[in-house]
This record gives C-alpha cells, structure tokens and sequence, in this order.
C-alpha cells in the first residue's frame, strides 16, 4: 500500500535542503580549485580542511568560489526550473537588494 506525501511535511524540508545543496556546490566548487591550485583539500558538511603549509591559499579559495557562486542567478534558475517542470506560473523572485557579494573578498572572518 502506498502512502500519501505530506505536503506540509515537503514544503517546509525543501528550503533547508535547498540551501544545503547550495553548500554542497559552494564545498565542490572550492575543492575543484584546490586541486587546479595543487593542493590538498578535504571537506565534510561545512568543514574544509588541509594542511598548515595551504591553509592561506585556501582561505583566499573559499570566499573566490562563494562569490563565483552566488554571483549566478540561482533563485531565478530555480523558479524557472519548477515553472518548466511543473507547468506552474510563480511570483517573480524577490528584489535581491542592494548588497555586493563580492563584499565577502575583504572580509576577514567570512572563513575562519
């Protein structure tokens, strides 16, 4: 017997989860340019790591990968993408302000 989805129980799983897979790509993206740069990374969750001698090179990685990142229109993608695959018409998405992300380059405890 198949059970029926919460819906309440789904929608209030997916922005955690959605924000979660943009950490993931945030951590994959920062990994891959460890590697270009030659040096050794690993990560779980929201933990980078290497070793003592790389520990500025990647500090000067995460924050380059995070506004790579969200410089892409990522809510927008998102909302086309449900429109596309739901035949759905949603609201616009919200005005996102007047912040630079790039901000994040000059800041001294965006990773510490």
């Amino acid at each position: 017997e198949l059970m029926q989805a919460n819906a309440l129980k789904q929608a209030s799983a997916f922005p955690p989860n959605f924000i979660h897979s943009i950490d993931s790509t945030h951590m994959y993206m920062t990994a891959l340019e460890a590697c270009r740069q030659g040096i050794t990374f690993a990560g779980v969750h929201d933990s980078f790591w290497t070793l003592p001698a790389d520990v500025d090179t990647l500090r000067a990685i995460i924050p380059q990968q995070f506004v790579v990142l969200h410089r892409q229109p990522l809510l927008e993608r998102l909302r086309e993408g449900f429109q596309l695959q739901y035949d759905l018409e949603l609201d616009p998405v919200p005005d996102p302000g007047k912040f630079n992300v790039e901000e994040v380059l000059q800041s001294e405890y965006f990773f510490s």
